[in-house]
């Protein structure tokens, strides 16, 4: 098996099709592939209907409460190819994508362990191409509206040396991401793509971006009919991630983990968090008063986000704990 590919889906349609439909219009006959896509939390007539549409797909059902990471992982644990390609549901191909990051690893380095391709709008303008490295301080500026995640670290040059990824498409040796341990499940929506880029370059793998191979990532259109739910879920899960100074921990180390923090990972945590707090509290008060004169379905929304937000920094729950109960509350005032 050349590829593995791996997609998530929330039992949104209206996404899944799409992505599939571009797959098997874009991949390349001459490499041999197995696709995955983990049907999370699907109801049981389009669980039937997927199933009828795309008998090339192995549908693993999702049904408990989990996030990006372990869903992920429950088809990444039986992947066979010598390549794991992950994608979100949201994306769409428009050309053979695979083939050309497939044959990008042919004149990487040997130490090279991911490649991932340009990332387009919707209206095809530049998403992201690569990721630099992304700090605490730049984290705690971007909640502030004072710092943008530049979008063109490698735009333009061809194959680039990238420090980061997203985890909305890249492609991975299966072996290394064996051995670094799949996602690592402590994080829940984000950023187990950060955490993974960081853990392999510390172990001396090295991170490409192709800005020859391109897809369509729609995520500004999908991204919040439950994001009171996973916005919480996705601030816990960063500050874990960017309070960690220290050398990072393989996925199944993370069990030990608490027992080797010492004072130095609570304090930043709480310089970096109180920080975070009074952005997202600056955020509360105005979203409030936005509400109180525009009582919209969408402004409730927000409103509802940044008080989750706010009850959620300094909490011990973790991000899987707090998307649970959140997204429990959305269902039982549905």
């Amino acid at each position: 098996m050349d590829v593995s590919i791996v997609i998530v889906c929330m039992n949104r349609m209206d996404n899944l099709y799409p992505c599939l439909e571009s797959l098997r219009r874009y991949t390349d006959k001459s490499l041999e592939y197995e696709t995955f896509v983990v049907a999370y939390l699907f109801d049981r007539a389009n669980l039937a209907r997927a199933v009828k549409d795309f008998p090339w797909v192995k549908f693993i059902e999702s049904n408990e409460i989990r996030g990006f990471a372990e869903n992920n992982n429950l088809a990444l644990r039986q992947a066979c190819g010598h390549y794991c390609f992950v994608l979100n549901d949201d994306t769409e191909l428009h050309e053979d994508v695979i083939s050309k990051l497939v044959h990008d690893f042919e004149t990487l380095p040997q130490d090279a362990a991911i490649v991932c391709p340009t990332l387009l709008n919707a209206d095809g303008s530049l998403q992201l191409c690569g990721r630099p490295e992304f700090q605490a301080y730049k984290y705690l500026l971007q909640q502030f509206h004072l710092y943008s995640e530049p979008i063109d670290s490698a735009y333009g040059k061809g194959l680039s040396e990238t420090r980061s990824i997203s985890g909305a498409a890249f492609l991975i040796k299966t072996e290394i991401f064996r051995k670094l341990g799949w996602f690592d499940e402590r994080y829940f929506f984000t950023p187990e793509d950060m955490a993974l880029a960081r853990l392999a370059r510390v172990e001396g793998y090295t991170v490409w971006a192709d800005s020859d191979a391109s897809l369509i990532h729609k995520w500004r259109t999908t991204a919040s009919r439950i994001m009171s739910a996973t916005r919480p879920a996705a601030v816990r899960g960063s500050l874990i991630y960017f309070s960690e100074w220290r050398r990072p921990c393989r996925p199944f180390e993370a069990e030990g983990l608490a027992l080797r923090r010492g004072w130095h990972h609570r304090l930043s945590y709480f310089l970096l968090a109180s920080g975070v707090l009074i952005a997202e509290m600056a955020k509360n008060l105005k979203a409030s008063l936005v509400y109180l004169f525009d009582k919209s379905e969408q402004n409730r929304i927000k409103l509802l986000t940044f008080r989750h937000i706010t009850a959620s920094i300094f909490t011990s729950k973790t991000p899987k704990e707090i998307f649970s109960k959140y997204y429990s509350e959305l269902r039982n005032t549905r």
